[in-house]
């Protein structure tokens, strides 16, 4: 009986520890699904076939800048868990970017469950990386050096920064019919340099969302130019491409957009805020980037 009671103790304090470990484990932005030779093209065609053979459906495809492509999928998972979770439409899509980088071609991809705890979502989307990986591959995660799931939940990136909760209201209109409609013809126009790339509707809820491409000239527009901000944010040797596009959630009536201060935050974490490479360099891109969606998706 002893012995037995001593097993059932140790089996306990066991599984005490695998589910601290779990609770402890250290989340990051992205996944690095392979690297080696090959050109973006020929590459971002293998990497679709590969993801539409494990049940996504490739909803948008982007190139930012040379030398980079990135392919945007969903899939019933994501837009289930999307419609079970509050504001859920920023999880319902997963981000998967060919990079050239020297002589070589990287394959990355968002960590669906990083973003799960981010976006604050009802279920942790193993099941989307466990796919992700199965179609992609999984070298390591990369991009900071890693949240728990509790810090993950509740992050900002300082005092008096956004967090998830404290998006960017950009317009509001008479019903979800008339906001949808009204977005997507506006960046259906490429209105001042933000072009549509994607958009999601999550069933059986008023809600949708929009991938955005933006594009800026000159002294001004630099700020929310996606090349400009990756030139100086993404500078890794493993190239975090993957963060783009930005998305607008229309949600019952009103019009959102996660405030970059956020947005850029989650996925660079560890980037510094003053000196080379770090967001003194793109201190004006947040307002930036709420003005031009605000004036593009405004009635």
């Amino acid at each position: 009986m002893m012995r037995m009671i001593r097993v059932g103790l140790l089996l306990s304090l066991l599984f005490m520890a695998v589910g601290a470990y779990a609770a402890d484990a250290l989340l990051k932005p992205f996944v690095l699904g392979s690297r080696g030779a090959g050109t973006v093209a020929d590459t971002s065609a293998t990497v679709k076939s590969a993801l539409t053979g494990a049940g996504f459906a490739v909803v948008g495809e982007y190139a930012p800048y040379p030398g980079a492509n990135i392919i945007v999928v969903t899939n019933d998972e994501l837009k289930r868990n999307a419609a079970a979770s509050e504001f859920g439409g920023y999880g319902a899509v997963q981000r998967v970017a060919v990079t050239a980088e020297g002589s070589e071609v990287q394959v990355s991809y968002t960590n669906p469950v990083y973003m799960a705890q981010v976006y604050r979502m009802k279920d942790d989307l193993a099941g989307v990386s466990a796919s992700l990986e199965k179609a992609l591959g999984r070298v390591e995660e990369f991009g900071s050096r890693g949240l728990t799931v509790k810090q993950a939940r509740k992050y900002h990136y300082m005092f008096g920064m956004e967090y998830f909760d404290e998006p960017s209201v950009l317009a509001e209109y008479a019903s979800y019919e008339e906001a949808v409609q009204a977005v997507d013809g506006k960046l259906g126009n490429n209105k001042n340099g933000v072009a549509k790339v994607y958009r999601v509707d999550i069933p059986g809820k008023q809600e949708s969302v929009f991938g955005v491409a933006l594009k800026g000239e000159g002294k001004a527009g630099k700020y929310r130019d996606d090349a400009f901000v990756m030139s100086e944010i993404d500078f890794h040797e493993v190239r975090s491409t993957a963060h783009l596009p930005y998305e607008v959630l229309v949600s019952g009536t009103k019009v959102y957009a996660l405030y970059a201060r956020f947005r850029i935050a989650i996925n660079f974490p560890d980037l510094s805020m003053m000196g080379k490479n770090s967001f003194m360099n793109i201190m004006k891109t947040p307002e930036a980037i709420r003005e031009v969606l605000q004036q593009t998706v405004q009635k």
